[in-house]
């Protein structure tokens, strides 16, 4: 029988508030959960986060990643269905994303492809729209595959830059789009999932 819940696992590599945002949204949906929190960095505050709001966290490694099997089992035993990135900086290998076949989600806090790739996140995204002079930017939703910001996009959300904002009040207006949409993508693309099994 299958199991009535879907079991979310959240990646992060720092202070996440983006994995605080999507665990509260999902403890109000029947039958969806965070049940796992994992970050590659052991002083990364996404895992206080997590204990505090009685998610199991834990730390892993490259090796646990890249060379060993450690990690998949990880998710395995705690029955994982699906996996989301929040602010996670590492290259998911190819294996995991074999094992979770379009059941891996990115969000990038800039209109992808422009202002992706190795290197490009958080602040360092924000300082390079601003440099650039655009007139707008937003954030990309989008299933991961083996190179960075390059899977198939499922969503983009646009907020406008005003001359006078700065590389922190454009990332106030991406965080506020990332609070808002994220969550109900995730949401989204699970039930679409279950629709088509």
């Amino acid at each position: 029988m299958k199991d009535p819940i879907t079991r979310i696992a959240v990646f992060a590599s720092g202070s996440g508030t983006n994995a605080e945002n999507i665990i509260n949204y999902f403890s109000q949906v029947q039958g969806m959960e965070v049940s796992l929190v994992l970050s590659n960095n052991p002083a990364a505050y996404v895992l206080e986060r997590a204990k505090r709001l009685g998610v199991p966290a834990a730390c892993f490694t490259k090796d646990d990643i890249y060379s060993k099997d450690h990690l998949l089992d990880r998710l395995r035993q705690a029955h994982i269905d699906f996996i989301v990135l929040a602010g996670f900086l590492w290259l998911v290998p190819e294996k995991l994303i074999h094992a979770y076949p379009g059941r891996i989600l990115n969000i990038h806090p800039a209109l992808l492809p422009k202002y992706g790739g190795k290197g490009m996140y958080g602040e360092k995204v924000h300082r390079a729209v601003k440099e650039a002079g655009e007139k707008e930017t937003g954030i990309t939703i989008h299933y991961i595959n083996e190179r960075y910001d390059e899977g198939h996009i499922l969503k983009q959300v646009r907020c406008k830059i005003d001359p006078e904002d700065d590389t922190d009040t454009i990332a106030d207006k991406v965080h506020k789009l990332e609070y808002e949409y994220y969550p109900r993508v995730i949401e989204s693309v699970i039930n679409n999932y279950h629709k088509n099994l």
